[in-house]
């Protein structure tokens, strides 16, 4: 699935803050509610709840230093994995307001997805730098230094999930003809010594939701996901021996059934992944109800007594036959239907009743499927979801939100592309990928489209006419669902502009919701035409600057031609 979320920190002095093992903060009263941190208010911290030391298994149980047993309880913050290569919601809220609201909802962790293509990206987009100072100008690279950092300011542990390799969509594979098997293992390789004394990472999760080609233990190396998962655990542990390695499932059974993606771990009673390291290896299968796809069982007449039974064959076993620990990684609903709310409440049971560790899915709106912990504004807590997990998290309590001090930077790393301040996040609605078809002698029929948000498309750059002031412009959605679409215009000029405008067709738009770095009027059922003011207006000579804004419209233009003047 898809997630997002994070907090800043200033740029070259971070890399080297946490090679120390830490970073040297201040804290600031705690804010006020959702009005400029857009995080939780809060007078009295909860109680500390990060793990004694590194984690390790014994069993079906995973042990913290000292012997004692740890429930990791886990919210997804996506993002990262996508072409914004930065979690979501840092448009509208602060990272520290997240990770607040996060810890007070009951979470110790946050499960953080990402993609190999933004681990080598240069730049993030999306991030509204009023509101994050110190993620200004930060790589994705130094953006998840910055995560890690904060929350364990907040008690948060942090499981690292590479979601995909490139910010496209889901892959079958932990591997891609672009991003071969040797940079999975290098990019592993490269975290796990990046965090190597900073026991705020707990884990890596090796690649989300492996799924059709992918097979459990079948000896070709191609498509083995359990050798291959044996491969990435032991580069990981050959780093760094005390981070837990998470392996999710296949999508078939050993007996020819199928589940979802990374929910069928049925071959691990034969077929274990042994490492170099013992006592690391955590299972981590995915679950979710019949609105994101209608599995068979959802119309069985003893539905829903026959769930725990399925996830009992289907993951279960391992931990109630201390044969490993279990995380189960994604599960979520928009509890919208009677039939979302059985499937809740019995999972919900079957984690409380077993002690399966558990990682929802997700705290960011934007997952098309499932919607988030909070609503459209990123501030407002979904009670319903908070009611139905409160079994397994508690009542929660407050937390104020931290300032973080700035850190003077050696230097600009990456060029920002996108401070924006949208005051309502684009939903993407894209749906969970499943596989509910039965398995033949041909690989099943692709299900349904992966709920990542997708990446942007560009429009072509179209350079203004000819005179003094030569400029160009280039138009990439970054977003878009039912209501509306976030876009961002980069204009160029070779010559330097004092100022600058840009037109586009968009024949559906009704209103324009909002603008950084420009304003932008809407001439009815024909085109939007944008101008630059404040820090938007002027270009300097062979600079680059990026503006955006947010449309109200049933559909997105596709690929429109620009129109360019400049002064």
């Amino acid at each position: 699935m898809v997630r997002s979320g994070l907090r800043r920190l200033a740029a070259g002095a971070i890399a080297l803050l946490l090679a120390a093992g830490g970073l040297s903060l201040t804290s600031a009263t705690a804010a006020t509610a959702a009005s400029t941190a857009g995080g939780a208010t809060a007078t009295t911290p909860a109680p500390t709840t990060t793990p004694s030391g590194w984690l390790h298994t014994d069993g079906g149980s995973i042990k913290d230093s000292t012997g004692k047993t740890y429930v990791i309880k886990a919210a997804a913050w996506f993002g990262m994995e996508t072409s914004n290569c930065a979690p979501h919601g840092l448009w509208s809220i602060s990272l520290d307001a997240g990770l607040a609201q996060i810890r007070s909802m009951g979470f110790n962790t946050i499960r953080l997805p990402y993609s190999n293509e933004c681990l080598a990206a240069q730049a993030t987009t999306s991030i509204n730098y009023a509101v994050n100072p110190t993620l200004k100008n930060l790589s994705p690279l130094l953006v998840l230094d910055a995560v890690v950092a904060r929350a364990k300011v907040y008690g948060l542990s942090v499981i690292l999930d590479q979601h995909r390799p490139d910010s496209g969509a889901q892959s079958e594979l932990w591997y891609t003809a672009q991003y071969p098997e040797s940079t999975w293992l290098s990019d592993w390789r490269m975290l796990a010594k990046r965090y190597a004394s900073n026991p705020t990472v707990i884990g890596v999760d090796l690649h989300n939701e492996p799924h059709g080609s992918a097979c459990w233990g079948c000896g070709t190396a191609a498509v083995d996901w359990q050798a291959a998962a044996t491969r990435g655990g032991n580069a990981v542990l050959g780093v760094n021996p005390k981070l837990l390695v998470i392996v999710e499932g296949t999508d078939r059974q050993p007996d020819g059934t199928t589940t979802w993606w990374g929910g069928a771990l049925g071959g691990v009673k034969a077929k274990p992944v042994t490492l170099s390291v013992a006592h690391q290896v955590v299972y981590s299968p995915h679950d979710y109800p019949s609105s994101v796809y209608t599995q068979s069982w959802f119309s069985a007449a003893n539905y829903p007594a026959n769930l725990a039974p399925l996830w009992d064959k289907n993951w279960g076993y391992l931990a109630k036959s201390n044969i490993a620990p279990v995380l189960l990684g994604e599960f979520g609903s928009t509890l919208a239907t009677p039939s979302d709310t059985k499937w809740m409440t019995s999972i919900v049971s079957y984690l409380a009743n077993t002690g399966i560790s558990f990682a929802y899915w997700s705290f960011n709106p934007d997952s098309g499927d499932t919607g988030g912990l909070v609503k459209d504004d990123w501030v407002t807590p979904q009670a319903a979801k908070l009611s139905a997990l409160k079994p397994l998290l508690g009542a929660g309590a407050p937390v104020p939100v931290q300032t973080p001090t700035p850190v003077p930077s050696t230097g600009t790393t990456t060029t920002p592309t996108l401070p924006i301040t949208p005051t309502t996040p684009a939903p993407a609605p894209s749906p969970k990928p499943t596989t509910g078809t039965p398995p033949s002698s041909s690989p099943p029929p692709p299900p349904s489209p992966s709920p990542k948000p997708q990446p942007g498309t560009t429009g072509p750059p179209t350079a203004s006419a000819a005179g003094p002031v030569a400029a160009s412009a280039s138009w990439a959605l970054q977003s878009s669902w039912a209501d509306g679409y976030v876009a961002t215009v980069s204009v160029t000029s070779t010559t330097g502009a004092s100022g600058w405008s840009v037109t586009w067709p968009d024949t559906r738009a009704t209103a324009i919701t909002n603008a950084w770095g420009m304003t932008c009027s809407l001439k009815a059922s024909t085109s939007i035409t944008c101008t630059g003011v404040d820090w938007g207006a002027a270009v300097g000579t062979g600079q680059t600057l990026s503006v955006g804004l947010q449309v109200a419209a049933p559909a997105a233009p596709t690929l429109p031609r620009l129109t360019v003047t400049a002064r």
